[in-house]
């Protein structure tokens, strides 16, 4: 298909059609790649007409408007090392796909790209490289041959940061064809209002002292161990927002170390809520201590409102977020010792605290907007498309 569709004297032409290719949608599905993928398509709905695909998850399978992005969602039988196992995606891929001017594929997702080579579309595709594959390296045996040939059909690759293309042997393998495109949130849900900030002196007199903060899933990468233990050498209380796997072995941590009446684990908690945290809170910790985390965007959310950022000095993504001594300060990864002596330093400056929290707040906002990420990819986006209609 061509973008450039004739159309009668005195109507509109229609929109290039787009569709998103992956395992999840937001909502439901509250993760990063997922809510990106929501913003992306919102984002966008102005210059294109875009679609998602995706198995049904939590949800069951059919076909809703969310937002006014229409979601296609696959029946799945299971989940295998976080893949679907959806013998119908093909299919819906193959239907989806005659409709559509551009397929948009987010990294990894074994399903889409399966389907992807088994089916064959005829319509120019491109990828958001979010991640290697880190955890599961033992599949890559056999993903790693899919992996390739999906990389290989994409007409643009999209790593989230140039540190995550630098640091990726894959991008690297595919290096003439990678067009970074930094991730974005609205910027909009974390502006200061007077409400917001009676909330916010209202949690931190609650604590009665300096607030640490963390928010996202309890997950292996994350590195709240270390955080968990660095807590044992800082006069402060840290606040752990989220669920996951590591919740009840980090609670055990935190029992060990004495620092259980200092370390809160709230669990998930409403985004409002979230934002009031953030707020009253003084420094944000990202302990991640491994390349699983690509990017931050709770990062991205904390330096929106003002909080500067200790974070794990990793070839990822983080470090390209939180620049250090601008935005925050960077530390030797998987080191209590290290983290604590950071989130002192910060503690007792004040004048640093907040030349670093005000340096924060500017980078997300000239890097990190859910607009500008969107202007890249429309760029991407119509280059693409200009090269398939010529």
């Amino acid at each position: 298909m061509s973008n450039g569709v004739q159309t009668p004297a005195g109507t509109a032409e229609r929109r290039p059609r787009v569709l998103h290719v992956y395992k999840d949608y937001d909502p439901p599905v509250m993760g990063g790649i997922e809510g990106t993928i929501n913003r992306m398509a919102r984002g966008l709905l102005n210059a294109f007409d875009v679609s998602v695909l995706v198995c049904q998850g939590p949800c069951r399978a059919g076909e809703e408007v969310v937002d006014g992005v229409r979601v296609v969602r696959v029946a799945e039988w299971t989940r295998l090392l976080s893949a679907p196992v959806s013998p119908g995606f093909p299919a819906a891929l193959r239907r989806e796909a005659a409709r559509a001017d551009l397929l948009h594929f987010h990294h990894p997702n074994p399903t889409g790209d399966v389907a992807y080579l088994l089916v064959r579309p005829q319509v120019p595709a491109v990828m958001t490289y979010h991640s290697d594959v880190v955890r599961q390296r033992y599949a890559m045996a056999v993903y790693g041959a899919v992996q390739e040939r999906m990389m290989r059909a994409c007409r643009v690759i999209m790593p989230t940061s140039p540190d995550y293309l630098e640091s990726s042997p894959w991008l690297q393998r595919h290096r003439e064809r990678c067009t970074v495109v930094p991730l974005g949130v609205d910027l909009s849900r974390f502006e200061p209002t007077p409400e917001l900030q009676e909330q916010a002196a209202a949690l931190r007199k609650q604590f009665g002292a300096p607030l640490i903060i963390f928010v996202g899933r309890l997950r292996y990468y994350k590195g709240l161990e270390f955080l968990v233990r660095a807590m044992a050498n800082v006069q402060a209380h840290a606040v752990i927002i989220g669920t996951g796997p590591d919740g009840e072995r980090l609670r055990v941590i935190a029992r060990d170390t004495g620092t259980a009446g200092r370390v809160h684990f709230l669990g998930d908690l409403p985004n409002e809520l979230v934002v009031q945290y953030l707020y009253a809170a003084h420094i944000f910790c990202m302990p991640s201590h491994l390349r699983a985390e690509a990017f931050g965007l709770s990062m991205v959310e904390a330096m929106a409102c003002g909080l500067p950022v200790v974070s794990a000095d990793i070839p990822s993504g983080v470090r390209f977020v939180n620049e250090d001594g601008v935005t925050g300060l960077r530390v030797a990864p998987a080191s209590p010792a290290a983290l604590a002596e950071a989130l002192n330093r910060l503690l007792g400056d004040p004048a640093l605290r907040q030349r670093l929290g005000e340096g924060a707040r500017a980078r997300a906002h000239t890097m990190f907007s859910s607009d500008a990420m969107c202007r890249r990819l429309e760029q991407v986006y119509r280059s693409v498309l200009a090269k398939a209609a010529s």
